[in-house]
């Protein structure tokens, strides 16, 4: 076991301010955990189950207020990248979750404190927890500083996987407004056709590309005209 993660619970809760302890000792309790001690008898997986939809829930009602402009599909990408294991993982460690963890002595000896699965589970429930002790506004207030730490690095990153929207970013903040995009050949019969796209900003032809449909094109230009200026 850690030196005393029921110290480290108690710490937590505190922190927390939660009403119910053995709520809080419910969400850190791995299934490793009930086989050494038939005293506890719930894992923390149904908590995990339903921090989950309110992590979703939460993530999505902040994109949709503070990015009234993002399109569906990028809200999708963005509220996925926010609560991906890796970055929850983070989240617990950065609440040194970890410590307070009550794992059987095998997951312990195997590094399950530190291993970022476990602690996205933590995490997840951990929010299901704080939900049914205080409330959905105690979690809005929770995960608010972790959204607003991160959100510029996921922007960044979904923007330099999505070479329209990284191109379109630094157009703008240049000054220079939306970039065009125009199909200047489609080639091939039907069932096969290969489009040729040229991105243009002010008038002036960026990057140039080829592919199967005429969005595969565009893309393809916008990442020729991102290496062209250096940013790729």
């Amino acid at each position: 076991m850690s030196a005393n993660p029921e110290e480290a619970l108690q710490k937590l809760a505190q922190r927390l301010n939660f009403n119910d302890l053995g709520l809080l000792r419910h969400a850190l309790t791995h299934r490793s955990y009930l086989n050494e001690n038939p005293g506890f008898t719930q894992d923390n997986e149904r908590l995990e189950f339903l921090g989950d939809a309110i992590l979703d829930f939460l993530v999505g009602d902040w994109l949709y207020q503070h990015y009234p402009e993002m399109r569906e599909g990028d809200m999708t990408r963005t509220r996925s990248a926010l609560v991906r294991n890796e970055r929850l993982a983070r989240f617990a460690r950065s609440l040194r979750l970890g410590e307070a963890l009550l794992l059987g002595r095998g997951e312990e000896n195997n590094g399950g404190r530190r291993r970022t699965g476990l602690l996205c589970d933590a995490f997840e429930a951990l929010i299901g927890a704080l939900y049914l002790d205080q409330g959905i506004e105690s979690v809005r207030r929770f995960i608010l500083p972790f959204l607003e730490e991160n959100i510029d690095e996921v922007l960044y990153q979904i923007e330099r996987q999505d070479p329209k929207s990284y191109l379109q970013n630094w157009s703008q903040k240049q000054g220079h407004g939306t970039p065009d995009y125009v199909i200047i050949a489609a080639t091939g019969p039907d069932h096969d056709k290969v489009f040729t796209a040229e991105v243009r900003i002010g008038g002036k032809v960026y990057g140039r590309g080829q592919g199967s449909s005429k969005h595969q094109a565009e893309e393809a230009a916008a990442t020729q005209a991102l290496q062209n200026l250096g940013l790729l």
